[in-house]
């Protein structure tokens, strides 16, 4: 516990120190990648620590960034775009989760993808709602407080904050017993029930809240670009989202923010690379699922678990030795 929070007071400062002295476009490319750590937050609970299989989680990231968009079209303010995305997000993800409660693994994947493409489909046809192709563009960002938020420095404190406040409260949740029952869920679903947890009611609960912080990174995301359209919401983007839980470590709290580093900030860093950057990328990724199929953060637990080994091992030798001795 001290050593995660260490953790996080380095990287809080990292956060606050380093952006005022970046140019606008790594400011504004520190932002987009808090904004999909806050996503992948929601995605990380869903399938890191209560085990389900969603390949639908840009879906919801799409239903924030359009309901802050249609709105602040229409005349609101974006904090009212803000908790409306939430709600609605929560409402939807209730809804996903129910063919959670009937197929499992490869399946309740594939339903979740279908579900993506269906609300993908609404965004790029229902031109009358979300302009279909053509998005939506000057979507405005808010101001707090009196204080513009215009400025590309400013926004990403205002990201910052909702990424801090997003983490605490994630953080407050897996300390609870809920996220004890969800880690009981993810070991084990029968074993969970046999314990008096509501497999039902937790399954939906996974789905709804990890939607809401997709929903809550939409909202950011519109307000970020000040133009939303369909492709960043495609099929394409949720198995990225996915790539980066795992990539990062599913299960661990820390993984959603290393994991969209690897697939925010990495592509940018190759990008002397020229036209082989995408190749360089997805080379490193494959060689990472391979090696490290638990995510980088478990790099850690992987060290120890040998060092124990060897330990035993040691043990074990002496033991035998010692008994050899003795006869």
């Amino acid at each position: 516990m001290k050593k995660s929070l260490l953790i996080g007071l380095v990287i809080l400062v990292f956060l606050l120190a380093v952006p005022p002295f970046l140019k606008n476009y790594g400011i504004y490319l520190f932002s987009y990648w808090l904004v999909f750590v806050i996503a992948n937050m929601g995605l990380n609970l869903t399938v890191g620590y209560a085990g389900q299989k969603s390949l639908g989680h840009a879906a919801f990231f799409g239903i924030g960034a359009y309901s802050v968009a249609i709105l602040m079209k229409a005349g609101f303010s974006f904090w009212l775009g803000l908790p409306v995305a939430a709600v609605g997000c929560f409402i939807v993800g209730l809804g996903l989760g129910f063919p959670a409660m009937r197929v499992q693994t490869i399946y309740l994947a594939f339903a979740t993808l279908g579900f993506n493409t269906a609300v993908w489909l609404v965004m790029r046809n229902e031109e009358w709602l979300t302009g279909g192709t053509f998005g939506i563009n000057n979507i405005g960002r808010p101001g707090f407080l009196g204080m513009s938020l215009d400025g590309n420095l400013a926004y990403y404190y205002f990201v910052f904050a909702a990424t801090v406040i997003m983490g605490a409260l994630l953080w407050k949740l897996l300390s609870s017993p809920w996220g004890k029952a969800f880690k009981a869920l993810r070991d084990n679903p029968i074993r969970a029930e046999s314990l008096g947890v509501n497999v039902q009611a937790y399954t939906l609960l996974s789905f709804a809240i990890g939607a809401v912080y997709a929903g809550v990174a939409g909202a950011l995301f519109a307000s970020l670009v000040q133009f939303v359209e369909p492709a960043p919401f495609a099929v394409g983007a949720s198995i990225m989202m996915y790539l980066m839980v795992v990539v990062g470590g599913p299960g661990y709290f820390f993984g959603p923010l290393l994991g969209s580093a690897v697939g925010v900030l990495l592509p940018e860093w190759l990008r002397f690379a020229q036209a082989w950057y995408l190749f360089v990328f997805g080379v490193a990724v494959i060689v990472l699922m391979l090696w490290l199929p638990d995510g980088l953060l478990s790099i850690p637990d992987r060290i120890k678990a040998r060092r124990v080994a060897r330990e035993a091992s040691a043990a074990r030798a002496a033991s035998a030795k010692a008994i050899g001795a003795q006869s």
